[in-house]
């Protein structure tokens, strides 16, 4: 007998918000703001695991050279 690995495809809003240490409504608020893609299905949102990276490297590039 084989095991099968499933690997999500898909993030809830929460999911992401706790991958990037954020809070629900922020990221709620990103994700309607279009900054981090997403889909509806049915009365919910879905987020792409490249998707959330997309965000992370706009984010990141964007303070480069900005210190704290």
């Amino acid at each position: 007998m084989t095991a099968t690995v499933i690997t999500r495809k898909w993030h809830t809003t929460a999911e992401v918000a706790a991958m990037l240490g954020f809070g629900l409504s922020k990221t709620k608020m990103l994700v309607l703001t279009g900054e981090i893609r997403s889909v509806k299905i049915g009365r919910n949102r879905r987020i792409l695991p490249e998707w959330v990276d997309e965000y992370v490297q706009r984010v990141a590039s964007g303070s480069e050279g900005v210190s704290a």
